[in-house]
């Protein structure tokens, strides 16, 4: 494929994170642009604010003939989260269109170009967004296809003028093999999508494939304690190639120390909480000073980092009420937002509101949600959010609820949420979540701000 070619684009999942991205991307390039998804949100609405066509309607009627004749012209996208009875993919197969997936399209784009990857069950998003910031900031510049919106930039994709690409990674449907990166980073290989895997161990054999993706003369970063091999490893306060060390909290923000052989640079200020994202941080430095950016240049720009949306996303912060909404969606996630969380307000009672994502994820880490959720003060737990799957029997809510050694406990339909907020006042209040929680975060908000 070609896409040089390339006029018109059709995406079957646009409102993906990912899948927006390259709607926004060919849309930059000047092709015509249009999509369908099954659902209206804020993405899809800000799409068609930016002149993308999304239609909401499995009809292959409203589909443009056009786009149903194959064609070097015309680029036909498919996310890999779609059903497989949907009318409109069974009608362009029908037509004999080659459709490709989202991952080999990114893997076209990259290919030609010096690729920054980072892969990782979680800590991506946050990590390559933290990267492509540095890059833009310090002026060393970048494009990048975040798996997040940017609260900088308040996009998922940014557009750069040199040939130097940053990536998310995503290792759902082994999408990360498709790449071929010049610098990786493998921020954590906890079990998940064990629904795709099978086994933690098909999870991490799909790992050392994405490492052995890395090119020639290239250098793959690797978090300290994993059971991947890598040129560089990094950590939080224990001792590696590059780590964190003097970790601290000073009126509300955190700051640290960055040391990597006889480079020392102190007193970082990071523009967002979390120990977690100090950790990020540090894979986010190691891999501007693999391109030789200058030191201070990094240090501000980590200053200037303000995250990304529903990633430690400081809804309300006044004085009386403090409101984080994040999308934390496995129990490690979940462990680092929760303790950070501590850390940082390490008085006030904290009150969570957690939306379970996936019935086989409950299932296979219920011991480990059921751990880190007695971290709270008071939980609130929604019911399990199924995206693609059916029901299975016996994992619920109520299941996982009567595993969490807690007092103050209790499950919640989501139209209890905010009458309950807005009676009990919570002074700390968090929303996580990979579902769609995030409805709840204008009414909290208004709730908990008298707006």
């Amino acid at each position: 494929m070609n896409l040089d070619h390339i006029k018109r684009v059709y995406l079957l999942g646009i409102g993906g994170i990912g899948m927006s991205g390259l709607a926004r991307y060919f849309k930059h390039l000047g092709c015509e642009v249009r999509g369908y998804d099954r659902t209206e949100s804020e993405l899809t609405q800000a799409l068609v604010g930016e002149g993308i066509a999304v239609s909401y309607e499995d009809d292959p009627n409203l589909l443009p003939v056009i786009y149903t004749v194959p064609s070097e012209d015309t680029l036909l996208i498919y996310t890999p989260a779609i059903p497989q009875d949907l009318k409109l993919k069974n009608l362009l197969l029908e037509k004999g269109c080659k459709l490709f997936k989202r991952s080999e399209v990114l893997g076209i784009i990259s290919g030609s170009r010096f690729t920054i990857a980072v892969a990782g069950t979680h800590g991506k998003t946050t990590t390559s967004t933290m990267i492509a910031h540095v890059l833009k900031d310090t002026g060393y510049d970048c494009s990048a296809f975040l798996g997040g919106i940017s609260t900088n930039y308040n996009s998922n994709v940014l557009y750069g003028n040199n040939n130097v690409v940053v990536v998310e990674a995503d290792e759902y449907d082994r999408s990360f093999l498709t790449l071929h990166p010049n610098i990786a980073v493998v921020t954590s290989v906890d079990a998940d999508h064990l629904d795709i895997y099978g086994s933690e161990k098909e999870l991490l054999e799909s790992f050392k494939l994405f490492m052995g993706k890395v090119v020639e003369g290239g250098t793959a970063i690797v978090k300290q304690g994993l059971p991947l091999v890598g040129d560089v490893s990094y950590s939080n306060g224990i001792k590696s190639d590059a780590y964190a060390e003097n970790i601290r909290v000073e009126d509300g923000e955190f700051y640290f120390d960055y040391i990597a052989g006889e480079i020392e640079l102190r007193d970082i200020h990071l523009g967002i909480p979390g120990i977690h994202n100090v950790e990020n941080a540090v894979a986010a430095i190691t891999v501007a000073l693999k391109l030789a950016i200058d030191p201070e240049k990094i240090r501000i720009a980590l200053s200037r980092f303000a995250g990304v949306k529903r990633r430690f996303e400081f809804v309300v912060r006044q004085e009386e009420a403090v409101y984080i909404d994040d999308y934390a969606h496995h129990p490690e996630e979940l462990r680092a937002f929760l303790l950070s969380m501590k850390k940082l307000y390490p008085s006030r009672k904290l009150t969570v509101i957690f939306q379970p994502h996936l019935y086989t994820r409950t299932r296979d880490f219920v011991d480990g949600f059921a751990d880190v959720l007695a971290l709270a003060d008071e939980l609130l737990l929604m019911e399990i959010y199924p995206a693609r799957e059916l029901p299975i029997e016996g994992v619920n809510s109520s299941w996982l609820l009567e595993k969490i050694a807690l007092k103050n406990k209790r499950v919640v339909q989501a139209d209890e949420v905010v009458k309950i907020v807005d009676d009990e006042r919570p002074e700390l209040l968090v929303t996580v979540g990979a579902g769609d929680i995030d409805r709840l975060v204008k009414p909290l908000k208004k709730v908990l701000t008298n707006a």
